[in-house]
């Protein structure tokens, strides 16, 4: 968020503290709740968002969540890969360091790394493809960004006035287009997010730190696991090979796994570093000498997404990332996770289409208003691994 949109030099009103909802909905339309609500003594919209969602049942799911994988075949699930709450909390320290150092709204920032992947369903991008899948059979899509909306807008009931999570329109906004945009002609029930403009720079910048934390994260998990071999991450990772040389220079003795840590880094700092560069060269050709000092309006009309890494550490980060989708995603060691999440989703996604009274009742009310397929993939997306394996097993007995 630009200063523009966020700074208030009104005296505050008797009563509040420095940091409370003091830019209301009428100075600034990007906190504006859809049920209104009293300002808050000295916590300011956006922290409370992040407060919200960081409390809320779906977010606490994240922790039973696959971000690649939990278990290698045959052997039982490891503490030490990333979960998709672990890789959320990643993405979150990084977008705050980002958001910090560029002079932008940090606690917004954090508030929609937070929630970025709170739409996600089990089994991580295959379970996500499985149950896709499974609705373009009755004519409807899943897509994780809106099924997030859903679940902030309408399913995390915490509230006696009102149901959701009432958050401001920025995060809202921001959940839906941060890693994407939509067409308002393919989706006239956006039409509140502004789909013809970019939206604010905290949330262009989530996309990067998400595409950051997981590349980083997934070549240490691949290692790991036993997955990628470190002789393949050097032949297959230039950029992985090049900080490795330098780390084995400065500290021949250190143990293997010690170097891997080093490199992995250092590629991260790169990136990060890589990233504010970019902005403020992006910033710099609108005219504006620092991003806290870009209008909001120039941000979301700007020829581009004003967050990018350079051309050349693009190229980099997109060697690393068709590595990994080569050699540990579509792995052959993976195949095996991927057939059984596609038979464990659609194969309960069937079962509760053919008999829709195993659904909870509360999901039952929404079939008339919904409809049963997209009721059916509601209740799959909000499962946890565990959940839907024993709600499989229920099903078939």
């Amino acid at each position: 968020m630009t200063a523009s949109a966020t700074s208030s030099s009104s005296k505050l009103p008797e009563g509040l503290a420095v940091c409370g909802d003091r830019d209301g909905p009428l100075r600034n339309p990007l906190v504006a709740r859809a049920h209104l609500e009293s300002p808050h003594p000295y916590r300011t919209p956006y922290a409370r968002d992040a407060a919200r969602i960081l409390h809320s049942r779906a977010f606490r799911r994240l922790a039973g969540k696959t971000q690649v994988f939990t278990r290698l075949p045959a052997e039982s699930p490891s503490d030490h890969f990333r979960s998709r709450l672990t890789h959320t909390l990643e993405v979150t320290q990084i977008a705050r360091t980002l958001s910090s150092t560029l002079g932008l709204n940090a606690e917004l920032a954090e508030a929609l790394a937070l929630v970025h992947d709170i739409g996600h369903p089990p089994f991580g991008h295959a379970g996500e493809k499985a149950l896709d899948h499974a609705l373009q059979a009755h004519g409807l899509r899943f897509d994780h960004n809106l099924h997030a909306l859903r679940i902030v807008t309408w399913f995390e009931e915490r509230y006696a006035a009102f149901r959701g999570l009432n958050l401001t329109l920025a995060v809202r906004e921001g959940i839906v287009k941060h890693s994407r945009d939509y067409s308002a002609a393919e989706h006239p029930e956006l039409a509140e997010y502004l789909l013809d403009k970019f939206p604010p720079l905290e949330a262009q910048l989530i996309d990067l730190a998400d595409e950051i934390a997981y590349l980083t994260a997934d070549l240490d998990d691949g290692l790991d696991s036993g997955i990628l071999t470190l002789d393949q991450v050097r032949e297959g990772v230039p950029l992985f090979r090049r900080f490795h040389d330098t780390v084995l220079r400065q500290y021949p003795a250190a143990a293997p796994k010690l170097t891997v840590n080093e490199a992995l880094r250092l590629i991260l700092n790169l990136l990060v570093t890589d990233l504010m560069n970019e902005v403020h060269n992006r910033v710099a050709v609108l005219g504006a000498g620092d991003p806290s000092a870009l209008g909001l309006e120039d941000i979301r009309r700007a020829p581009n997404r004003l967050a990018a890494l350079s051309p050349q550490v693009e190229a980099q980060r997109a060697q690393a990332k068709q590595f990994l989708y080569d050699n540990l995603y579509n792995s052959p060691g993976m195949e095996e996770a991927h057939d059984h999440a596609t038979e464990v989703v659609q194969g309960l996604f069937a079962a509760l289409i053919a008999d829709p009274a195993q659904l909870p009742q509360d999901h039952q009310a929404q079939i008339p208003t919904q409809g049963l397929a997209r009721t059916v993939a509601d209740y799959i997306a909000g499962m946890t691994d565990s959940y839907i394996e024993q709600a499989w097993i229920r099903c078939r007995e």
